[in-house]
């Protein structure tokens, strides 16, 4: 199977699907890892700095006044990830999880996220190794983004949370050590990076629409073998027909 690589610009259900259920390794592209750099040295020099920038420098919300001295900007990012990840109900097949992340990183490839290299390979590596992430169904804002399922699926890069992998469910940090992936703290805006977007409700949908495509492929093979089978008559199928009456479809 090939390769799946990322490049910001497009990604298709084919891929989508490649990645979710069959495995598929991904990829940057030269130019998305290009983007992803220099989106990066724009937030360090808004920190350098010091300017004032939400998320960045500041709280969130309602705190969205507050500065947050250089020192406390790692702890901020951290805490915005495990403050939203009260996520509750059933949990998310691995097949959407897997598509999620990788939606997730086709987002940080367009670079204008600001997020670090390492942290969107951390991501990429636990795709390609197989650490999926344990993310409850119930806690998205819709609008405000699927934070809630997001915190969760960053969880065990932080070495938190729970994680399958081959198989097995572990703690977050668990699962890392036996995929020899290092877990990564984030630096100022990375939290609201990974979690700022809807690529849960995009992951379900996704898949969804790809599975009606193929049951509507399976459905006009069945009744093309059902008129064969029963000598049926195709009359009533010649274009002329339709053509007077022009509803598509």
């Amino acid at each position: 199977m090939d390769r799946v690589i990322v490049t910001g610009s497009e990604i298709t259900l084919r891929q989508i699907v490649n990645v979710a259920r069959q495995g598929a390794n991904v990829a940057l592209s030269p130019l998305a890892e290009k983007n992803i750099i220099q989106s990066r040295g724009v937030v360090n020099k808004l920190v350098e700095d010091s300017k004032i920038v939400y998320g960045v420098t500041t709280g969130f919300g309602m705190f969205s006044e507050a500065f947050i001295e250089k020192e406390f900007t790692n702890s901020l990012q951290k805490n915005l990830i495990v403050s939203h990840a009260v996520g509750a109900g059933d949990f998310f097949k691995d097949e959407v999880v897997r598509a999620a992340m990788l939606l997730r990183i086709n987002n940080f490839a367009k670079g204008y996220s600001g997020i670090r290299p390492e942290t969107v390979n951390t991501l990429i590596r636990m795709l390609n190794a197989g650490v999926t992430p344990i993310v409850p169904e119930k806690g998205s804002l819709g609008a405000s983004g699927d934070l809630v399922p997001l915190a969760h699926m960053v969880l065990p890069l932080l070495g938190l949370g729970q994680a399958r992998y081959k198989g097995k469910v572990m703690d977050g940090k668990a699962a890392m050590d036996a995929a020899g992936i290092p877990t990564q703290e984030l630096t100022q805006k990375e939290g609201l990076a990974l979690i700022n977007g809807t690529q849960f409700m995009t992951a379900v949908g996704a898949l969804a629409v790809y599975d009606a495509i193929e049951l509507l492929k399976v459905a006009d093979i069945a009744a093309a073998m059902s008129f064969e089978a029963q000598n049926g008559i195709v009359d009533a199928l010649d274009p002329r027909m339709h053509a007077i009456r022009p509803h598509k479809g």
